[in-house]
């Protein structure tokens, strides 16, 4: 009778997350570092990894390390198995009682002041024994971060027609799930013939000079002024969105925000917030791996982001669900 282990390929969790460390990191020296390892112990396990396995894991170019066509495939791999293994674990804990975990959140830079601070108090109440860490980075980045498993959940927003929307094709394979929407604002001088009304045309701004975001980040005011018939006339540009309502108070031009974004930040002397039509606004997503929803601390703090983004309209003890 066959042994049903003869097939076992000789490798662990720790081997896997090693070999991806040091796909990450380009170096022995730094996959030790993220690791919490010496040097030379990352270099005992990846040799004896070797000697198992019977190749070659990674090569040395110059002073530095790279991954072999094997080292690659195994880092390939090593998310989904890491993640498989961390909700396994994450699911005895929790049926032993245990409540220590750590989740890792990226999100956008306006959920910074807003949504960040009230997701760490919500799970000091809810879940004390959650440990979040946290990195601000836009959707693309996060995207890739959660890809590449140097991130737990990510916090991302689209427009609709976005034509670089990072939930295509360099999400697929990941789950996204839209957890709520930001309403798009005008924010123009005070004395602006818009600034007292109820709503903006975004027509009757053709003629004005507009702040923007950098080339990358201005897709959604391109889109937004072609279906009003004109093409922008952007005067200066810039992601930083306090900078932008110091610049529109001043009378240099005219832009949109989101709300969170806005409401972020005290409203600066000089400026007029008007809502755009109805339906202009952004959604809100959250990105994880397959299957990291079964990590309990994973799946916690989904809840709480999704209950959180819902708005104060959220039962306050009920767990808002995901689309």
């Amino acid at each position: 009778m066959t042994d049903v282990f003869d097939d076992d390929p000789g490798f662990d969790a720790r081997e896997l997350r090693l070999v991806k460390a040091v796909a990450d990191a380009g170096s022995i020296t730094g996959a030790a570092l993220e690791l919490g390892y010496s040097q030379p112990a990352v270099s005992q396990q990846l040799k004896r990894l070797e000697q198992r396995l019977g190749v070659a894991i990674v090569e040395r170019v110059g002073r530095s390390v790279r991954l072999t066509d094997a080292g690659r495939i195994l880092a390939r791999h090593a998310p989904a198995v890491t993640t498989a293994l961390d909700a396994a674990a994450g699911e005895l804990a929790e049926l032993q009682g245990l409540r220590a975990a750590r989740v890792r959140l990226m999100a956008f830079p306006s959920a910074s002041p807003t949504i960040v601070p009230r997701l760490l108090a919500d799970l000091a109440v809810r879940h004390p024994g959650i440990s979040l860490t946290y990195v601000e980075a836009e959707p693309p980045e996060a995207v890739d971060a959660v890809r590449e498993d140097r991130t737990d959940i990510a916090l991302t927003f689209s427009y609709p027609g976005d034509r670089d929307d990072p939930h295509g094709t360099s999400a697929r394979g990941l789950d996204v799930r839209s957890i709520g929407v930001d309403e798009m604002l005008a924010v123009l001088p005070k004395g602006h013939p818009g600034a007292r009304a109820a709503s903006v045309d975004v027509a009757s701004l053709a003629d004005d000079s507009w702040i923007a975001g950098c080339p990358r980040c201005r897709g959604h005011l391109l889109e937004l002024c072609g279906r009003a018939g004109f093409a922008p006339r952007i005067a200066f540009e810039t992601d930083n969105f306090v900078a932008v309502e110091g610049l529109v108070a001043q009378g240099i031009g005219v832009a949109t925000l989101p709300r969170m974004a806005v409401e972020s930040f005290p409203q600066l002397p000089g400026l007029a917030i008007v809502p755009l039509p109805a339906g202009e606004q952004r959604t809100i997503h959250t990105v994880t791996a397959r299957g990291a929803d079964r990590v309990p601390a994973v799946r916690a703090t989904l809840s709480a982001l999704a209950r959180l983004v819902a708005g104060p309209a959220a039962a306050p003890g009920g767990e808002a669900s995901a689309n």
